[in-house]
C-alpha cells in the first residue's frame, strides 16, 4: 500500500485575492439594505417598495478579532489597522430574473462582481411592509434564488458549450476539448439542481470553473431575519423548514438575526448595556466573521516601526507571497521569515520570552501562513 500524501491543500474556488467582496442578495424587501445599514454603518435607502436599491452600495467594514485588540492592549502601537471585510448590498431578485424581470441581467451581473453570498431570508410578518409574492414564505424564497442562479449559469454554459463545440470541429485544440469535457460534466450537476459550490473539483475543474464565475460558485452565508419579538425568543415557525431546506441543498452557514433589532442596538447609547437589558446579543459581528470565513479569509499580523497591522490572505498562503502583501520589496527580497504564535505571545507576555522559550520559529518561501501567526519578515 502507497503511504499517504500529506494533507493536500483543499481545492478553493473563486478569484485569488485578500479583497474579496460579500454581496447581501434575497428578494425585495426582505431586510438587506437595512442589514447592510447596521453592518457598515452606513444610511443607505431601505424604503418600503421593491428595488429601492438599484445601483449596488459598497463598504468596507472591519472584521472583530479579539486577538487583535489584545494585541492593541499589550503593544500599545501609535498605529493599529484591523482586518476588513468589503460588502456590497444588492438589489432584490424576483421570479424570472434570469429572463431580464425586475432588474433581472443588471442584478445577476451584480451577483457575479461579488466573491461571497449572504442570503438575507425574510421570516416576520409586517403587513406595512409588502412581500412581492404576496406572503412571507421563505422557502419559496430560497427555491426563487435556487433556481434563478441556476438559471442563468445554465444559459452561459449552454451558449459556452455550443460555441466551444463548433470551434473544436473546426480545428484541434487539445486546451478547448479538455474545457469543453469539464464543462459538459458541470452542465449535468446544474441540470441535476445542484450547486458548483457544493461539489469536489480536481485543480484542473477549479481552473476552468473560475475562469467562468459561475454565480452558483460562490460560497454562501444565510441570513434568517426574524422579527425581534421572535428573535429574543429564539424561536420561529419557518426555522426548522428553512434548516432542512438548506441541509438537502449544500448546506452553508446559518444565522437567525433581526435586522429591526440591530437597527435598536446601533441607535443605543450604550450597546453593551442594551443588549444585556433586552437580554439578547448583536449578531452583527457574527454575521461579518461567517462572511470573512466563506471567502477562505484569514489573517495575520505584523508589529513594524510601532505599526501593529492585520494583513488578509487566503488560507494556504506561503510566507513568500504573503510578505508580498506588506510590500512588494518583500516578497521580491524574501529571505525567511520568524514565526511568533499568538497563543506562545499571549502565554510568554513579550517577544524576548517567546524566543527565549524556544518558540520563535524560523520559516522559509514555502510555509503556509496559519490564521493569527505574528510574522518578522527579513528581506534584501
Amino acid at each position: 500500500m502507497p503511504p499517504k500524501k500529506k494533507d493536500e491543500a483543499k481545492i478553493i474556488l473563486g478569484r485569488p485575492g485578500n479583497t474579496l467582496k460579500m454581496g447581501i442578495i434575497g428578494l425585495p424587501n426582505v431586510g438587506k439594505s437595512t442589514t447592510f445599514n447596521v453592518l457598515t454603518k452606513l444610511h443607505v435607502p431601505a424604503e418600503n417598495y421593491p428595488f429601492c436599491t438599484v445601483d449596488p452600495n459598497n463598504a468596507q467594514v472591519e472584521v472583530p478579532d479579539e486577538r487583535f485588540d489584545k494585541l492593541v492592549s499589550m503593544y500599545n502601537p501609535s498605529k493599529s489597522t484591523a482586518a476588513t471585510l468589503n460588502i456590497t448590498d444588492i438589489a432584490g431578485l424576483v421570479p424570472g430574473a434570469s429572463e431580464g424581470k425586475g432588474l433581472g441581467n443588471a442584478f445577476l451581473s451584480h451577483i457575479q462582481e461579488a466573491d461571497g453570498l449572504y442570503n438575507v431570508l425574510r421570516t416576520f410578518d409586517d403587513p406595512t411592509i409588502v412581500h412581492t409574492e404576496g406572503e412571507v414564505n421563505p422557502i419559496n424564497d430560497l427555491e426563487t434564488i435556487h433556481s434563478e442562479l441556476l438559471a442563468k449559469d445554465l444559459q452561459h454554459i449552454n451558449k459556452y458549450i455550443e460555441d466551444a463545440d463548433k470551434a473544436v470541429k473546426r480545428y484541434i485544440d487539445k486546451a478547448k476539448e479538455e474545457e469543453l469535457s469539464i464543462l459538459m460534466k458541470v452542465r449535468t450537476i446544474m441540470e441535476e439542481k445542484k450547486y458548483i459550490k457544493d461539489q469536489t473539483w480536481g485543480p484542473k475543474e477549479a481552473e476552468v470553473l473560475n475562469s467562468h464565475n459561475f454565480l452558483t460558485a460562490k460560497p454562501m452565508v444565510y441570513l434568517i431575519n426574524m422579527s425581534v419579538e421572535e428573535y429574543k425568543k429564539k424561536y420561529n415557525k419557518f426555522l426548522k423548514q428553512i434548516i432542512d431546506w438548506i441541509k438537502a441543498h449544500g448546506a452553508g452557514p446559518i444565522i437567525p438575526y433581526s435586522a429591526s433589532y440591530e437597527e435598536q442596538v446601533f441607535s443605543a447609547e450604550n450597546k453593551e448595556e442594551f443588549c444585556k437589558t433586552e437580554g439578547a446579543p448583536s449578531t452583527m459581528n457574527k454575521i461579518i466573521k461567517a462572511g470573512y470565513s466563506c471567502l477562505h479569509l484569514i489573517h495575520f499580523f505584523t508589529t513594524m516601526n510601532n505599526d501593529l497591522r492585520c494583513w488578509t490572505i487566503r488560507q494556504g498562503t506561503v510566507a513568500k507571497k504573503a510578505a508580498g502583501q506588506v510590500h512588494t520589496d518583500m516578497e521580491e527580497g524574501f529571505i525567511c521569515v520568524d514565526v511568533m504564535k499568538y497563543a506562545d505571545f499571549i502565554e510568554h507576555g513579550s517577544e524576548s520570552e517567546v524566543k527565549a522559550a524556544g518558540k520563535l520559529k524560523q520559516q522559509g518561501k514555502d510555509y503556509v501562513v496559519e490564521d493569527g501567526d505574528i510574522l518578522f519578515i527579513k528581506f534584501n
